[in-house]
């Protein structure tokens, strides 16, 4: 008897063109999501991907990254650090600006949400330019916390937003060259 071939995610991803606006071909994950098996797949993947770092917390990126951080945090007995747009989040923060390939945006994260000697994994959906991804860096280390990999459900590889991680080890489920 032989086993079925690997669930190949990338037939899980619809293109949108010209969203959020003219010229982005927005990769929607959406299929993804609607699709029990292909999302646990997603899960369990990104798991076993940082599971070697031994995170004690996983930080995700609002809103599609906290559909996967949830998994990964009950996966790795993690605790989840939610990475908020401007003004959602109750508590003090520390505050981060980054421009995106079609404008400007901001996040916060509690000053509590991670402590010196805490081992933090970033979680997204997608990595682009890598401004957002160098915001949550940034944000996380701020509460002391070390940043040991980040990891993405898609990755534009032409557009070079690992290079903005400056070193952190990086993992994408989907690679995009162009």
């Amino acid at each position: 008897m032989t086993s079925a071939p690997p669930l190949d995610l990338s037939n899980y991803l619809r293109d949108v063109p010209d969203f959020p606006k003219p010229g982005i071909v927005f990769k929607d994950i959406t299929p993804l999501l609607a699709d029990p098996v292909a999302f646990s797949t997603a899960v369990d993947r990104l798991t076993e991907a940082v599971r070697p770092y031994n995170p004690t917390h996983i930080a995700a990126v609002e809103s599609r990254g906290f559909l996967f951080a949830g998994g990964m945090c009950e996966r790795l007995q993690a605790s989840f650090i939610p990475l908020r747009k401007a003004g959602k989040l109750p508590w003090e923060t520390f505050s981060e600006s980054y421009d995106l390939e079609y404008g400007a945006d901001h996040l916060e994260v509690h000053t509590d949400a991670a402590a010196p000697g805490d081992r933090v994994v970033l979680i997204d959906d997608l990595l682009a330019t890598g401004g957002t991804a160098e915001a949550s860096l940034h944000l996380v280390r701020r509460t002391g916390a070390e940043v040991v990999a980040a990891c993405f459900v898609v990755e534009l590889d032409f557009l070079g937003g690992r290079k903005r991680l400056h070193g952190i080890p990086v993992h994408s489920l989907i690679s995009i060259a162009d």
